[in-house]
């Protein structure tokens, strides 16, 4: 392994801060909220998109695309630029790449777009997404100590659930009284608005690479992450399991155009509750532990779709499998002590990518099914499968050196 992807250990870890310790920096305050905007603006967008979709074409395939396709092109970020989130200036770098985001959902609340010209948007939107997140969490790193680092992501996933929540319910209501285009409207407003809170209140930090940030560089760095054999498994366990679930979400516009609103708060409420317990309650042993369970907890619970009970069953048990998204946690928390300083925006940005990409994949695999079997058995099919992946790839990710989770 390069010397510069070799780690260090600490002696002793230090204690963790609290939620309300880390809000008191204006710096991380400014990326919580901007944050907070711009996953609120995403829910809306994807719900707008949807129902637009469905009622122009009926199809479950490009539905399901519509809400999730973005994610597709998050793969293109991490395989071309995701080295600029740790380059020179990941604030500047931030701040662009929101506002190319504003311009694209502006774009999307113009009437009389055709679909193609959408779909091409939601694809470009989805690459400054990749590159976004990168630049924010390479900023994270370094705007909070490293004992801070696991209640970091704990409330920006905690907020992540709650602004879903509110920006699919209120997507909802918005949708019977303005539409699509207004719905696409209310989300730019937020993206503008996340842009101006980094812009107010984090600083430009130091460069983190020593060699210019680019496409080869980007490639020479994925390679040297994707040779250890630790990492390589934590990624496919982040990666897979969740976004076959996600394309069981993709569905429910599908199987219950009605009621997809409540399905997607009600997975959004299980998702904030989940790692607000893992995230802030329990100790870091403990989260590695639970992460098999609650992985299985992620998709079990969907298998019910094939057989159609009441809406509020199937909504306390989307709920349940939203509280199974806490699994990310441990492992991002893993991931990041096996990777080095240096590189860990262009880490996380990668698994962030990955992550989405495989969302989009398991929007699209979902769709797929349900054109020829329906919502219903499709989604339970996506589950059996998360399932599958789970309990198959345990061995292996203790074997690859992941820890024991």
């Amino acid at each position: 392994m390069p010397a510069h992807l070799t780690t260090s250990h600490d002696p002793a870890p230090a204690p963790s801060l609290g939620y309300r310790k880390l809000l008191r920096s204006t710096e991380f305050g400014g990326l919580y909220v901007s944050f907070t905007l711009t996953a609120a603006a995403g829910a809306l967008s994807g719900i707008a998109l949807g129902t637009l979709v469905d009622r122009q074409t009926g199809s479950p395939f490009l539905t399901a695309v519509s809400m999730y396709g973005a994610t597709f092109a998050t793969v293109l970020g991490a395989l071309t630029l995701m080295s600029v989130a740790d380059g020179k200036r990941p604030r500047r770098t931030l701040l662009l790449l929101q506002l190319a985001s504003l311009a694209g959902l502006c774009a999307q609340a113009a009437p009389g777009l055709p679909l193609a010209a959408r779909f091409a948007l939601l694809l470009l939107l989805g690459f400054f997404q990749s590159l976004g997140t990168g630049a924010r969490l390479g900023l994270l790193a370094e705007v909070v100590p490293a004992s801070g680092y696991a209640p970091a992501r704990s409330l920006m996933n905690v907020t992540a659930g709650t602004a879903a929540l509110l920006g699919y319910a209120g997507g909802a209501v918005l949708l019977r009284y303005e539409g699509p285009q207004g719905v696409f409207a209310v989300a730019a407003c937020l993206t503008a608005l996340g842009a101006v809170a980094v812009a107010a209140t984090v600083r430009e930090h130091s460069v983190r690479l020593t060699r210019r940030p680019g496409l080869r560089q980007t490639w020479r760095t994925n390679a040297e992450l994707f040779s250890h054999p630790g990492r390589r498994a934590l990624l496919l366990a982040l990666w897979v399991p969740n976004g076959l679930i996600v394309g069981c979400e993709a569905l429910f516009v599908s199987y219950d155009p009605g009621h997809a609103g409540i399905f997607l708060a009600a997975g959004s409420a299980g998702m904030l509750l989940g790692d607000l317990i893992v995230g802030r309650l329990l100790s870091a042993g403990r989260r590695r532990r639970l992460t098999s369970a609650l992985r299985l907890l992620l998709a079990a619970p969907f298998l019910l779709f094939a057989v159609h009970p009441p809406t509020p069953v199937l909504a306390v048990a989307v709920f349940l499998a939203g509280a199974g998204f806490a699994a990310t946690l441990p492992l991002q928390e893993r991931l990041l002590e096996l990777t080095p300083e240096a590189i860990r925006g262009q880490a996380q940005g990668v698994e962030s990518a990955g992550r989405m990409t495989w969302q989009g994949l398991g929007a699209a695999i979902a769709g797929g099914l349900a054109q020829y079997l329906g919502a219903g058995t499709a989604m339970a099919l996506a589950a059996a499968a998360s399932l599958a992946v789970t309990l198959l790839t345990r061995p292996s990710r203790r074997a690859g050196g992941a820890g024991p989770i």
